[in-house]
């Protein structure tokens, strides 16, 4: 492994999968103790990942219709709050 990827932080990032319609919010993965996929529209309470690289790990577990991916944890929730 190269030195520069050594020393980069991990970021916590959430699951997430693509709205399909307009009206629908924006919907996060939630995994339950026993490890069962749920989804919510809050992504404080969402699982957190430890990185990006997690985030898309769990994503490509689920099922392909999905189409589920991995975003940036801490900007989710920034916009998720109202200003």
């Amino acid at each position: 492994m190269s030195e520069a990827l050594a020393h980069t932080a991990a970021h916590p990032a959430l699951v997430s999968r693509p709205v399909l319609r307009a009206d629908e919010p924006a919907s996060y993965l939630m995994l339950n103790p026993q490890g069962q996929a749920a989804w919510t529209t809050d992504p404080v309470t969402a699982t957190s990942f430890a990185s990006m690289r997690e985030a898309m790990r769990a994503a490509m577990r689920l099922p392909s219709n999905l189409r589920a991916f991995g975003l940036l944890r801490d900007v989710e929730v920034a916009l998720s709050k109202p200003h």
